[in-house]
C-alpha cells in the first residue's frame, strides 16, 4: 500500500530503529513507547488486520510468533515476562492499517491496561 506508513518503513523510506529483520517481518522500536521495552513486529507482507489473514498467511503468522519469542529473549524480557499485543479495527485499538503485534515489557505490567 502506497500511503502505508509500516510498508514505507519496510521499504526504508521512512527510519526506524530495527531490532529484527528476515525475508518475513520487521521488528523495530516503537516511537511512542508505553513501557521501557516497546517493540513493533510487522510482516512485510501488508495484510490490514486479522480479519485479513488468508489461508497462505498462516505461516507467517506462526513464524511471526516464533521471532516474538526470539525478540523477548534479545531484549531480556522474557524470563520476567512480556504482554503481546494484536490490535484490530479503530474500536480495538489499531491506529494503524497494517497487521502488527506489540511486544512490550521490561517493567510489571497491570491488568487491565492502564
Amino acid at each position: 500500500m502506497e500511503d502505508c506508513i509500516f510498508c514505507k518503513i519496510i521499504k526504508g523510506e521512512i527510519p526506524c530503529k530495527k531490532i529484527y529483520e528476515d525475508d518475513m517481518v520487521l521488528g523495530f522500536e516503537d516511537i511512542n513507547p508505553t513501557a521501557p521495552i516497546h517493540v513493533l513486529l510487522i510482516p512485510k507482507k501488508h495484510i490490514k488486520d486479522i480479519n485479513e489473514i488468508a489461508n497462505e498467511d498462516l505461516n507467517l503468522m506462526a513464524h511471526s510468533l516464533g521471532v516474538i519469542k526470539d525478540i523477548a529473549k534479545q531484549m531480556n524480557i522474557k524470563e520476567n515476562g512480556y504482554r503481546v499485543v494484536l490490535n484490530c479495527g479503530k474500536d480495538g485499538g489499531q491506529e494503524v492499517p497494517h497487521i502488527h503485534f506489540h511486544i512490550i515489557g521490561g517493567r510489571k505490567l497491570n491488568w487491565p491496561p492502564g
